[in-house]
């Protein structure tokens, strides 16, 4: 039998949890579960003639154990079976068949003497009963807290797992020190009614049982695929350079994370063509000992001991030679002259995400500059002709102007020779003669703003007239 799932097995049995959607229990689901393998010989044809018999079998979390089929049931990931236990049975799901088992057995040391047997496929009794205990886990995990900080014990029940036929319940603890809990026993036992086994685990054992998402953003690896646990000292986070840091070494179980042995090897081996940490270097202006030392660059960072302010970076091979002359016995040069001068590299932003003004056109300012350059080059033409004539009533008769033809094109950027306005332009049309008609009042307010014009001095530019705005109505209905 199967849970059903794309991925497990056979999927046209079904275990009875598949339901719209997907397994009601995480933890009865044959590929949901922690410390997966994958089995890249499921469809690979054995050529023994003998096969393995012995099958994993999961439980809760992180537990498995290696049952032999000695009735020659045909299994597959994902199937539910009911196995051999000390009382009665249990009820766990297959997570690996076939050769990869005697590598896992291998790796975890189990023997195959006197192994645990398979009784059967879990029938739907079966499964009923184990999802009925599952059910009061919980429950029982809260009344069992209660219990103990009632007695007063220096304890924390992390788990709790009942036994396929309901006949056993295991608590999983965490203590720092040896606890006596005989009596916690009998409140327990009649408490629930039920056989009791208690089992202390570490605090990362704890970790991989109840699980979660490290630093990095993914499940912790206690929980997914690291069965042993090695130890992690602080020695390992100085190799690696890293600050002593508790909040940020330290993994979820409190304790240092297990990753920081994954590139331990690595450092080892690229420190070893380092020299040590602790090398002194004799200078002409004192003593200067190493602070810094970068693996991924291959450089070293020297003080002085007098003043440890400044730093000096320098690469390994000439570390070497300067400590090769110290033994010689003679003095380096000041830190000052040994240290070569950097060549930076100009970069390009070929893409220009970092200029502001990327999207302004270029030739803006520089054209307005020229306007106002040009503006006050140009003659006050009211000085030199006197006052201005009464403009001709026909609008159509108005002079035309050709001055675009005669401008320079803008990429040349070449400034305008100064010339005198011409009073008329010779592409001008000649105008009718008109009779002269009597001033009248619009004529000579036009020559009191001229008079008004010639007494302003010439440098100050024309004020600009702006309309007047007058407020918004105001609805008293309103």
């Amino acid at each position: 039998m199967s849970c059903g799932c794309k991925t497990s097995g056979d999927s046209a049995h079904s275990c009875g949890t598949k339901s719209a959607n997907g397994c009601e229990s995480v933890n009865t689901c044959g590929n949901s579960y922690k410390l997966s393998v994958f089995d890249w010989l499921s469809n690979v044809q054995n050529p023994a003639s003998n096969r393995c018999d012995f099958v994993e079998v999961r439980f809760k979390n992180d537990r498995k154990l290696f049952y032999k089929n000695v009735n020659n049931i045909p299994l597959h990931i994902g199937s539910v079976v009911t196995v051999e236990s000390s009382p009665g049975h249990d009820v766990g799901v297959v997570s690996l068949t076939g050769e990869l088992v005697k590598i896992q057995m291998k790796k975890k040391r189990a023997s195959e003497e006197n192994p645990l047997k398979i009784y059967r496929l879990a029938n739907q009794k079966d499964i009923e009963v184990w999802q009925e205990a599952r059910k009061k886990e919980e429950n029982v995990k809260i009344e069992a807290r209660k219990i103990s900080h009632r007695i007063g014990l220096e304890m924390k029940i992390t788990d709790v797992e009942y036994q396929g036929d309901s006949s056993k319940v295991t608590f999983y603890y965490t203590a720092d020190n040896r606890i006596d809990f005989r009596m916690l026993i009998k409140e327990f036992a009649g408490a629930f009614r039920t056989k009791i086994d208690m089992k202390q685990i570490g605090f990362r054992q704890e970790a991989a049982k109840v699980g979660g998402i490290g630093s990095c953003g993914r499940e912790l690896c206690c929980s997914t695929w690291l069965t042993d646990f090695r130890s992690v000292n602080t020695n390992v986070a100085r190799y690696q350079q890293l600050s002593i840091n508790p909040q940020k070494l330290a993994g979820q179980c409190g304790k240092l994370k297990c990753c920081l042995n994954y590139e331990l090897d690595s450092y080892l081996d690229a420190l070893s063509h380092f020299p040590s940490s602790s090398t002194m270097i004799d200078t002409e202006k004192g003593r200067a000992f190493c602070i810094k030392i970068d693996v991924f660059k291959k450089k070293m960072w020297f003080a002085y001991v007098d003043s440890s302010m400044a730093w000096y970076d320098f690469d390994v091979d000439l570390v070497k030679k300067m400590i090769s002359q110290n033994k010689r016995g003679e003095r380096t040069l000041p830190l000052e002259d040994l240290k070569q001068p950097e060549i930076s590299v100009k970069t390009v932003d070929l893409i220009q995400e970092n200029s502001v003004d990327r999207f302004e056109k270029k030739n803006r300012g520089s054209s307005k500059n020229r306007n106002q350059g040009q503006n006050q080059n140009r003659p006050n033409n009211n000085q030199s002709q006197g006052p201005r004539k009464p403009r001709p009533e026909n609008s159509n008769q108005r002079p035309e102007r050709n001055d675009k033809e005669e401008r320079p094109e803008r990429q040349e950027r070449q400034p305008r020779p100064e010339k005198p306005r011409p009073n008329q332009n010779n592409n001008q049309r000649p105008q009718k003669p008109q009779q002269q008609k009597p001033p009248t009042e619009k004529s000579a307010t036009v020559n009191a703003v001229n008079s008004d014009a010639e007494t302003k001095p010439q440098n100050q530019a024309p004020k600009k007239k702006f309309k007047k705005k007058f407020p918004p109505k105001k609805d008293n209905n309103a």
